[in-house]
This record gives structure tokens, sequence and C-alpha cells, in this order.
């Protein structure tokens, strides 16, 4: 049991593993016996170096990838990919095809029609991104350069059951930044992946690139330096300063997941979590999901009161009972309680304990 007293339910930054943060605390002062903190290390010198290097190793470890993939960091979080992966991968006069499942994943689709072609081969807007377009719902562009996804929706809810099954030879791009290593993954599969590490992988301030190199070589049309994907990947995410700090922190938690026995083991806690929050809204009539169940994330679960008044003094009081974060995006409203890997069982169960009370003190006054 943590000996925090209220727990974390944001969207992200997240939460992080306790015994990380504590590490941490120790290593601000003075790492590896230097004398110095990871704060004030050069990125150049060797204490960065190691962590350089293990950092990359954790990743490609958790990944299952081997040397035809370029690992490595970059700075402005995931919504500066959302025009880096057009601007090095799409040429002009061609077409990408992008899922359109929430709020991220538009952000993506807006950036690509500077650099070529938009297709949209599968859309949830219909239902306010209630759910993952799939089978017959997904129709592919004659000739895509790539097929690029959001694998979980954080203000929705929703995630993807499995990666989309692309056309042949074209390679999957996707933004996991809310769900990376929650689960195993076929990293095989796919030509590009980024993820903003405030929510699964560290604090805020980097953004994790894995990418097969072939992809990255070159990119299809001249770009200011540090938009060049080839200049990150060769560089190990050290061609401008990176940001220290978030990178040791990202390297501890990947260490922390491999400790606990890796993705598979992280995929049970996670399922186990949630279900104790899925189970009770299925036995319910008093709140209402957003997610259609057969894409429901693991990592999100959105909810709402039946008044917005309710949901109003639901967020008070769960505030009040040191359950924090919880409240949903304004484009759905509601409730949001966001679960990421190092989120803890008894944090789920204590949503749960205040739901119940909750719906039991009100659901006279809806009835009436």
């Amino acid at each position: 049991m943590s000996e925090r007293k209220t727990f974390n339910f944001s969207a992200g930054p997240g939460t992080l593993p306790e015994s990380v943060i504590r590490k941490a605390q120790q290593d601000i002062w003075d790492i590896d016996g230097t004398g110095i903190g990871i704060l004030e290390h050069s990125h150049r010198g060797k204490t960065f170096d190691r962590i350089t290097e293990e950092c990359e190793a954790s990743a490609r470890q958790l990944a299952g990838v081997g040397d035809d993939y370029a690992i490595f960091w970059m700075q402005g979080g995931a919504t500066s990919q959302c025009y880096f992966v057009p601007a090095n991968l799409l040429p002009e006069g061609e077409t990408a095809d992008y899922f359109q499942t929430g709020k991220w994943a538009n952000d993506s689709i807006k950036e690509v029609p500077h650099y070529g072609t938009l297709h949209i081969c599968g859309s949830s807007k219909d239902k306010n991104y209630s759910y993952i377009p799939m089978g017959d719902e997904v129709t592919y562009s004659p000739k895509p350069r790539y097929v690029h996804f959001t694998s979980n929706n954080t203000i929705m809810g929703t995630e993807f059951p499995a990666e989309p099954d692309a056309p042949a030879g074209v390679p999957l791009v996707c933004d996991m930044s809310s769900n990376m290593f929650s689960k195993p993954v076929d990293f095989k599969k796919y030509g590009l992946i980024y993820a903003g590490a405030q929510k699964n992988l560290g604090p805020a301030g980097a953004t994790l690139l894995i990418a097969r190199r072939d992809l990255v070589a070159d990119p299809v049309r001249p770009l200011p330096e540090m938009m060049n994907y080839k200049n990150h990947a060769e560089s190990e995410g050290r061609f401008n300063t990176p940001p220290t700090f978030a990178v040791y922190l990202m390297n501890e938690v990947m260490k922390w997941v491999i400790g606990l026995g890796g993705t598979a083991a992280m995929a049970e806690i996670n399922r186990e979590k949630a279900d104790v929050v899925y189970d009770f809204l299925d036995a319910q009539d008093f709140y209402i999901p957003h997610a259609r169940k057969d894409c429901r994330s693991l990592m999100n679960i959105t909810f709402k009161c039946p008044t917005p008044e309710l949901d109003k003094l639901f967020l008070k009081e769960a505030e009040s009972k040191h359950l924090d974060g919880l409240k949903g995006h304004r484009s759905i409203g509601g409730m949001r309680a966001s679960m990421y890997n190092a989120f803890p069982k008894e944090g789920a169960e204590a949503l749960v304990s205040f739901m119940k009370s909750f719906a039991h003190e009100h659901a006279s006054a809806v009835a009436n």
C-alpha cells in the first residue's frame, strides 16, 4: 500500500511507480556516487552515456525488436509528431490513411494536407468516438504510403483491441502515448511508433520513438535539421540536448516494468484493476459508460452520472475523498478514471467504493 493518501486518476501526467520516485529523490542529489545529481550531469558525459545505453536497451527488450529498429527520443510531445510523421514519410501527391477515433487522432489528421493527400480509412465520429472502426467499417485507399492510428484514446476511453490489418507492405504508424508497454504488442508489425512519456513512461518532456531504420533513413523532402528523423535516430536521441531527467526516469520506469515480468505481467495487472471498475459499471444502472464494450480502454475509463449536476457533485465529493483528476474532458464531460501502468489496484477499489455510496445516496433523487 502506498504511503500517499491521494489517488491520481489524471489523464497525464499520470501516476509514476513509487519505488522509481524514491530512487529519483536520491539520484537528484547524487547519482552513481558521482557527487552530482542527474539534473546537473552533462548529456555528453559518462553518467548520461550509461543512462542512454540502458534506456535504449530497456525499450528494446520490452519492444522485442532488433537493431533494424532505431530507438530514440525527441521533444515537443506527441503533438509535434502529428506533423513530423507526414513531413518525413509522406511525399507530395501520395496518400496516407488515418483512423479517426478521437481528438488526438484528429490532431494528426489536420496536419496531413500540408504534405500530401489524406484518406480517412475508418471513423467513429458518427457516435462521438465511442467505438473503434473494425471490419467492414474500414476502407483503405488503393496505395497508402502508411496507415496511422491512435492505439488508445484517452478522452473517449476506447482502445484498439488489436492493431489494424493494413494492406500488405504498408507500414503501420501509431501514436501509442497512453498505452505504451501496457500489454504485449508485436512491434515488428509497425514501421514507426511514438509515445509521449507522461502517461506510462515517465514525466512530461520526452517522446519515445521506435522506428524501422529503413523507413527513417531519409526524409521524403528537404526538411529543417531538427525535423529530420534520420538525425535523431543516428544520434540516439542526442541530436540536441535532450530532457535528461525525463530520459533518466523513462529508463527507471521501463526497468520497473521489466522487473515486474514485462508487458505480459503488466497486461494482467492492468486487466485486473480495470475489471474492478468495469465489472461494477456493468452490474448497475446509475452510471452511464461512454465506450462500447468491445472497444473499452484498460487505461482510461469514461462514464457519466444521470445528470450534469450530479457529475459536478460527484467530482467535488470524490476530491474530498482523495480521488483526484477524475474530471472528464470537456468534449464529452462526465468522469474519466485514468489508470496507467503504475496506478495501484487499491485506487480502483477506492473509486468503486465511492461510486457505490454516491449512487446509493442519489438514486432516489434521479428516480423522482
